[in-house]
């Protein structure tokens, strides 16, 4: 099986978590979503798959290019 990690495009904290591992998710569906300077900002799932492993926590700060979530398929 194969996995693509997937990055944050942006710095900020991890403001919701919306899928756990072993759910599975479809290409652009939301998995976390981050606040910088007061927006939110979704990270999308870029493929169809399972969530393999999420990597952050909510309230997590992050930086550009971090690995959140990894996603098997």
């Amino acid at each position: 099986m194969a996995e693509v990690r997937v990055k944050s495009e942006i710095s900020g904290s991890v403001w919701k978590i919306l899928k756990q591992a072993g759910e599975a998710v479809e290409e652009e569906e939301p998995v976390i979503l981050l606040e910088s300077m007061k927006m939110e900002i979704p990270v999308l799932a870029p493929r169809n798959g399972t969530v393999a492993e999420i990597r952050v926590e909510e309230g997590e700060m992050i930086a550009e290019g971090d690995v959140v979530v990894v996603i098997s398929y």
